[in-house]
């Protein structure tokens, strides 16, 4: 197992970075689609949160897919 970033292919290191990438926009999608149940469901106060967590997660995901090219794509 390699333990250096820099050790890496440049190849590799796209591709790891890019999932990373996606990942977090995954995670940071989520947890708006949690927070937006979570208003619905009235644990947290809904100050028209909902629709905007769901439509800031949709951007998220949809900004990921389309910005996060295959390596050697620049």
């Amino acid at each position: 197992m390699l333990s250096d970033w820099n050790s890496l292919s440049e190849d590799l290191q796209l591709v790891l970075a890019r999932e990373a990438l996606l990942r977090a926009a995954e995670t940071i999608a989520g947890q708006a689609e949690t927070l937006a149940q979570e208003m619905e469901a009235g644990c947290l106060e809904d100050r028209g949160g909902p629709d905007a967590l769901r439509l800031f997660a949709a951007v998220v995901r949809v900004t990921g897919q389309d910005n996060f090219v295959p390596a050697g794509q620049a």
